[in-house]
């Protein structure tokens, strides 16, 4: 392979095989890593099969580690053709443009010297790559670089032993194989730089770890011997070596290289740790979920890939053209070359009538010498491969990109998706909101001289045997907890019990209950002192519910599922970008209203009560109106919605059911994500339409100029490799990326407290 053209040739010919999942090629080191739907299914010889159908050859290489080092070649690299290239070329450009040896017959014998190995060293890469497109049907750049540059040794050597007077493009032959060298050899070391960028995320996890054995002593062990359930020891510095949870200890976790947030993440028991973040502060002991390629880290790895070797709509564009140009070049050149040698005089005056507008032309006077130079700098100039480098080189970047900041795009096809977005849909319950009720206002109808904080200590001691969200709220009201007896639990209504020690005027032995004011009401406890409290709270979307002490109300609590703390900065930030912004919830209606509100979400784009089997039937209702939709959720009931989406977005800790559905993954729970997500991908579509439009506008004004005498070979090879550079260049701009406005720096908006009802 001699530039990307060729590696995206190579990945499209293993990725249409049926046994391949997934294909990434290296142009640097000349290698194609697969992985297999089935390993038990590999098919090895398929895959060579197909990349020596598409014109190149192939072997199998099991372990890398295994392989004796390679010999040296010329096929191989850049290097070598650039500094043998250039030694060559430095004293016949001096000689031809400066010191006007041109004519001299010693210099005429130095160009044929420096010029033969050359071409036939040097251009060896590009003969073998023409020869193996060749025998494939098809034809490609060094099709266009080898007809260049021979036709300009050949017929300078042929002047040189007939005796036949005419220019000489020694110059030429050499300039042609060495600049376009320099082009390629620039080209792989910026993407060999990006993919080690990629590559070298994988080296954060480190490869020990200290584990614990039966005899809680800590061993050292290669990482790969970690299975789950072992518990490993985590030092202050220490880098985490695998996926898994604390079950010992506290700490503050480095997590930016995972998720893009700067600032250390506090874990404690029960919490998840992540392979290759940087453990901080505190000794913890972590028991291992996830190993290997299971990790979040590989999953990154593998998805920023995936997303670099995918193939984007606004691709084919190039793709059809390329399929179709290398063969128009041919015949512009022959055509070109013909007028210039047949009908000299014409192509002059042609030239002349544009020289006051551009500049002049330097072709030589034979017409055979013109015709020749004309058409080799045609064949030159016009080599497509900033057309195939256009998509590509800015998917490697974006897809990088996105990653250092916490946001995995799954392929080119998801980009382009992001850039066609018209309104984007929220899930409440942990995507727009925090995912767990917080109690927001409590009342006591205790008289205060009998301590009524005692009673929050009771409530607490109710709710915490239970796992619903109400209950683990009410749970972290206090630490506190009295001895109760008969704990029960009544689905869908609320919580019994009796208390066991005399409490503030409760005797020892009383029947409690915990739970919706209706229960309570329908079991004959007087509801009459929190009636109005309590209606004013669910008129704002809250849950009340009470404690009673058998007929008598005790307490009664309002909780709510409040947005997240960016939540309506976010919302007013999408809306800025010209996006419209709704919910979706199956909660009650003055629920989510209130959120809404709250938000800045208007009425007529909430949807509540829906069902959530009935989410992604509103998600296609939006679209039949012509809408393009985008949906962002997190739990198991929006991955239909997800998937049905135009766009699906799983933010934070998505089940694993809704990031399969997602086409965006926010590894950050905070929304704020979203609009940078939808930001870059748009900025990534934009540097792909400005790269195809460089390699189009190149090749359209260089074409005829050339064709008209304006651009020597020499000219025709430097403005070539600038092309590409030129497509890197701007691609690599990406990495520099940032997002133009936080939401947290739009202070106009902010999250509205909830009134307290009188």
């Amino acid at each position: 392979m001699t530039c990307g053209n060729c590696a995206r040739h190579v990945r499209e010919a293993v990725q249409e095989l049926a046994c391949v999942q997934s294909v990434g090629v290296d142009l640097d080191p000349g290698e194609a890593r697969v992985a297999w739907r089935d390993p038990a299914r590999a098919d090895a010889t398929a895959v060579i099969r197909a990349i020596e159908k598409a014109g190149f050859s192939a072997a199998a290489k099991e372990d890398k580690s295994t392989s004796p080092p390679a010999g040296w070649s010329p096929l191989r690299g850049w290097r070598f053709n650039v500094y043998c290239g250039l030694i060559a070329l430095a004293p016949l450009l001096w000689g031809e443009w400066i010191a006007g040896w041109s004519e001299a017959s010693w210099f005429r014998w130095l160009g044929f010297v420096l010029a033969t190995p050359v071409q036939i060293l040097c251009g060896a890469r590009f003969y073998v790559g023409a020869w193996n497109r060749l025998k494939s049907g098809g034809s490609n750049m060094d099709t266009l670089v080898v007809l260049g540059s021979t036709t300009a040794y050949l017929f300078s050597a042929w002047v040189m032993f007939s005796g036949f007077s005419g220019h000489l493009f020694f110059l030429e032959s050499v300039a042609i194989i060495t600049l376009i060298s320099i082009g390629h050899w620039l080209e792989s070391l910026a993407t060999s730089k990006a993919a080690r960028a990629i590559g070298s995320l994988l080296d954060l996890a480190p490869p020990k770890a200290r584990r614990l054995d039966l005899n809680h002593q800590e061993i050292e062990v290669d990482v790969r011997q970690l299975v789950p359930g072992d518990r490993v020891v985590l030092r202050p510095g220490d880098r985490i070596p695998v996926d898994g949870k604390v079950i010992q200890g506290g700490s503050a976790v480095d997590e930016s290289m995972l998720t893009g947030e700067s600032m250390p993440v506090d874990k404690e028991t029960g919490s998840i740790l992540y392979a290759g973040t940087l453990n901080q502060s505190g000794r913890l002991i972590m028991e291992t979920m996830a190993t290997g390629s299971d990790t979040a880290l590989a999953r990154i790895v593998e998805a920023v890939r995936h997303c670099q070797n995918s193939r984007a709509r606004i691709q084919r564009l190039g793709d059809q053209v390329s399929n179709v140009f290398v063969p128009a070049v041919i015949l512009i050149a022959v055509l070109a070359g013909l007028w210039w040698g047949w009908f000299p005089e014409t192509a002059r005056q042609a030239t002349s009538a544009l020289e006051p507008w551009l500049w002049r032309s330097h072709l030589p006077a034979d017409p055979l010498s013109a015709a020749i130079m004309v058409s080799a700098g045609v064949l030159i100039v016009a080599c497509p491969c900033a057309m195939g480098l256009a998509t590509p080189a800015a998917l490697m970047v974006g897809a990088q990109t996105s990653a250092r900041r916490g946001i995995l795009i799954r392929d080119g096809i998801a980009l382009e998706k992001c850039g066609n977005i018209q309104e984007l849909i929220f899930d409440k319950t942990g995507t727009l909101t925090a995912g767990r009720m917080e109690v927001v206002e409590h009342r006591c109808f205790i008289p205060e001289e009998q301590i009524p904080a005692r009673f929050l200590d009771l409530a607490s001691s109710m709710a915490e045997p239970s796992s619903h969200p109400i209950s683990k709220a009410i749970a972290r009201l206090s630490r506190n907890r009295l001895p109760l007896g008969e704990w029960q639990e009544h689905r869908g209504l609320g919580l019994s019990a009796r208390i066991l020690e005399a409490l503030a005027g409760i005797p020892a032995g009383t029947h409690l209950r915990f739970g919706s004011l209706s229960w309570l009401g329908a079991a004959g406890v007087d509801l009459g002192l929190a009636k109005s409290w309590a209606s004013g709270w669910q008129s704002q979307g809250a849950t009340v519910v009470g404690l009673a002490s058998e007929k008598r109300l005790v307490s009664v609590y309002a909780l709510q599922d409040p947005p997240k703390p960016q939540a309506a900065s976010v919302v007013a930030l999408l809306k800025s970008s010209g996006l419209e912004v709704g919910l979706l919830t199956g909660d009650q209606e003055v629920t989510a209203a209130v959120i809404g509100k709250r938000v800045g979400i208007v009425e007529t784009k909430i949807h509540a009560a829906v069902h959530p089997d009935k989410k992604a039937e509103m998600i296609r209702s939006l679209q039949e109106q012509g809408r393009r939709v985008a949906f962002v959720g997190d739990g198991i009931n929006d991955a239909p919605a997800l998937e049905q989406a135009d766009l699906g977005i799983a933010v934070g800790q998505a089940s694993d059911i809704a990031r399969e559905s997602a086409d965006v993954i926010l590894l950050n729970s905070d929304i704020q994500a979203v609009p940078e997500a939808l930001a870059l991908a748009r900025r990534v579509l934009r540097t792909i339409r400005q790269n195809l439009f460089w390699a189009f506008f190149y090749n359209a004004a260089a074409i005829p100029l050339t064709a008209l005498g304006f651009l020597s070979p020499v000219i025709c090879a430097a403005a070539m490799g600038m092309s590409d550079l030129i497509v890197i260049g701007n691609s690599l701009r990406l990495g520099r990326w940032r997002p133009p406005e936080k939401p947290g720096q739009i202070r106009s908006v902010s999250v509205q407290s909830p009134k307290r009802p009188d």
